[in-house]
């Protein structure tokens, strides 16, 4: 699954919904949390049910997520029977702190897929936010073999923490630490690291470039976005140049070269490369 940009929609707007398809990012993720007012909940889930069955005849431009209530809100279990479609790709899980919390959501998922015979189709993809999250993201990451993809909330993180996201430093250094361990996590157990949606300005889009290339940096495959002017930003970062993929061709061929000569190691463009370095350029 290719998620380099996922961008947020607010699921009480219909007109928001509808024209979500047609943004170009690899994923909508239908929200149904921070965005939507408590008394607008029932409008927005029955928003994403229709759309659901509006587009189950129509080919597919994006992935299609939705962002849950809480386990703790005590509304993710109304959301999920609202949510889960034959459409739908996946849930994001807000506010994830324990192994308990990815367990009580797949449980609600099953009992939909069972009830509409959809059969474990459903992805999984939790958001940490807090420090009890982050301690526990082992946990958090192990419960269930849905997950395709970790996340973190900056903004509700850094409040965890008793600051701002209004406090940041240009070069984001009071993040570094989370984004670190989200990135070493979801290589570990072979799974997507998507970073937190850029705080800043919606205008600025040099200060989200330098962001989302810090994030790549680390070692992130995608991003999520809450305005479509983002997308395209967020796209080119996460995408390859022809550059780096014909060096990836190169060391590729040159690895395999080597190994039919009964060698363990070569070089390429005056570089060595052994079979870590194989193994990244192939991935």
């Amino acid at each position: 699954m290719i998620l380099r940009s996922l961008l947020f929609v607010p699921a009480n707007s219909w007109r928001m919904i509808t024209r979500s398809l047609s943004e170009r990012a690899d994923a909508i993720v239908l929200d149904l949390e921070d965005s939507v007012p408590i008394g607008e909940k029932e409008t927005a889930r029955w928003f994403i049910k229709d759309f659901l069955e509006d587009i189950e005849d129509k080919p597919k431009s994006s992935s299609i997520f939705v962002r849950v209530n809480s386990i703790s809100s005590g509304l993710y279990g109304e959301d999920v029977k609202y949510a889960v479609q034959k459409t739908l790709d996946g849930i994001v899980l807000p506010k994830t702190e324990s192994g308990n919390d990815i367990f009580m959501l797949e449980e609600a998922i099953k009992a939909e897929e069972n009830r509409k015979n959809l059969k474990n189709r459903i992805s999984i993809i939790p958001i940490i936010e807090s420090a009890k999250g982050l301690v526990n993201i082992n946990e958090v990451v192990k419960a269930s073999p849905r997950i395709v993809a970790l996340t973190f909330g900056a903004a509700d993180f850094l409040r965890d923490l008793g600051r701002s996201y209004m406090q940041l430093s240009k070069d984001e250094f009071e993040l570094l630490y989370i984004r670190s361990v989200i990135s070493i996590t979801a290589h570990a157990y072979n799974i997507l690291a998507l970073d937190t949606v850029y705080l800043g300005l919606i205008i600025d889009m040099e200060g989200l470039e330098r962001e989302t290339r810090i994030a790549s940096a680390l070692g992130f495959k995608g991003k999520f976005v809450i305005h479509p002017s983002h997308v395209e930003i967020v796209n080119k970062i996460f995408t390859p140049s022809p550059q780096e993929v014909e060096e990836a061709e190169g060391i590729v061929k040159a690895y395999e070269d080597a190994l039919v000569k009964g060698l363990g190691a070569t070089t390429y463009a005056g570089r060595m490369i052994d079979e870590a370095t194989y193994k990244q350029a192939k991935s």
